[in-house]
């Protein structure tokens, strides 16, 4: 998952496997009697699909959930058995993969069910379970609640598939007591009780997101789909104390250089960041490239070096960031935490998300494939 070769530079991922059992028993505790589906698209949000589906599946989930019909290849080729959800309708032209690595696909048109049906077909296999998606209000992917009866029609005249589940999604569950979550839900439980009245009601209805794990129980269904919140990382600052959840993720690096400038220095790109005394400005070897975005100097981004916080100075740089630490004898190799906890402090993704006005998930998806990762726990 790292194009870069652990050792070679003092940059690194530290994912707690621990703490990601703990967050996902935490969960399913909560979601119980529902199941729960691990989120592990987009490499696990950055901590590794492949470690993170094991041990999520081993604390207690019992689906996967990803986005692409390549993540749950990659899922399936390294030995994974347990139902991988995919989260969003394939392409037809990606069909025959669907049913040949037994991933079960989200739809939400006629074209993907015909495609689908075909790719069964042609593979000579059983019937392929699907989930129809449909939009109640998030308005981004799924059919409409009108749509949805015919649709479950068009299912089930197609002896290739069989309708094993229902969803939608929650625009605005991380804003608890929204009233727009309350319509959506009511929405979906009126289209329910239409499939309960014509006896086509699948035995899988799942809505609720983390946000709606954790603000929601009417949304909880058969199955939640948790993602962000298995991370250690709550879906809003609102939801913060909803539920005890320990960051997976930290982000450390090692001092590269270090250099002792005058006041009236000016440092990093567009010399936005001017010393009013003498000060130790330490280079890091880390920067946007690698997911520390370039502002987060300049919106009063800090690190942490010996359990105390330093601002980073100026424009983070492509591969390098600077961090003013004013007096400290720092040298050359000392440990640097961008994320995570040193001594009685810590930086936490949703911090970085504050400051730049931004969402913790973009943080820690963020974090790119140059950032070798080491798992612990």
């Amino acid at each position: 998952m790292s194009s870069e070769t652990p050792g070679l530079r003092p940059v690194w991922g530290e994912v707690d496997l621990g703490a990601l059992r703990a967050n996902t028993r935490v969960l399913a505790a909560r979601a119980r009697p529902a199941a729960l589906l691990a989120v592990v698209k987009a490499d696990a949000y950055g901590h590794g699909a492949l470690p993170v589906a094991r041990a999520a599946l081993d604390a207690g989930a019992t689906w996967l959930g990803v986005a692409l019909v390549a993540e749950g290849a990659a899922l399936r080729e390294a030995g994974i058995e347990a139902p991988i959800l995919l989260l969003s309708e394939p392409a037809p032209a990606a069909a025959g993969a669907v049913v040949a690595h037994r991933l079960t696909p989200v739809v939400y048109t006629p074209a993907a069910i015909e495609a689908l049906a075909k790719a069964v077909v042609e593979a000579g296999g059983g019937a392929l379970p699907v989930h129809l998606k449909v939009d109640t209000g998030m308005h981004r992917v799924g059919c409409t609640v009108g749509e949805a009866l015919g649709l479950v029609d068009t299912i089930g005249a197609r002896p290739e598939l069989v309708l094993e589940g229902i969803c939608t999604h929650l625009a605005v569950a991380d804003e608890p007591g929204h009233a727009y979550t309350t319509d959506q839900v009511a929405s979906f439980d009126a289209l329910l009780a239409d499939l309960d009245r014509a006896g086509t009601r699948p035995p899988l209805v799942h809505a609720a997101n983390s946000a709606g794990l954790l603000a929601s129980p009417t949304a909880h269904y058969d199955l939640v789909r948790v993602g962000i919140g298995l991370y250690g990382v709550p879906p809003s600052e609102a939801l913060a104390d909803h539920a005890e959840l320990q960051p997976v993720l930290s982000l450390h690096a090692r001092v590269a250089h270090v250099k002792d400038l005058p006041a009236g220095s000016r440092v990093s790109y567009g010399l936005r960041y001017e010393l009013d005394r003498a000060a130790r400005i330490v280079t890091i070897p880390v920067g946007y490239a690698d997911g520390v975005p370039r502002n987060l100097g300049l919106v009063g981004g800090e690190v942490l070096v010996r359990g105390r916080r330093f601002p980073v100075a100026g424009a983070v740089t492509m591969d390098q960031l600077m961090v003013d630490v004013g007096d400290l004898p720092v040298e050359p190799g000392e440990d640097v935490v961008l994320l995570g906890r040193q001594g009685d402090e810590e930086i936490t993704a949703g911090e970085w998300a504050g400051r730049l006005g931004t969402i913790a998930y973009e943080i820690v998806t963020g974090i790119g494939p140059r950032v070798p990762r080491q798992y612990v726990g």
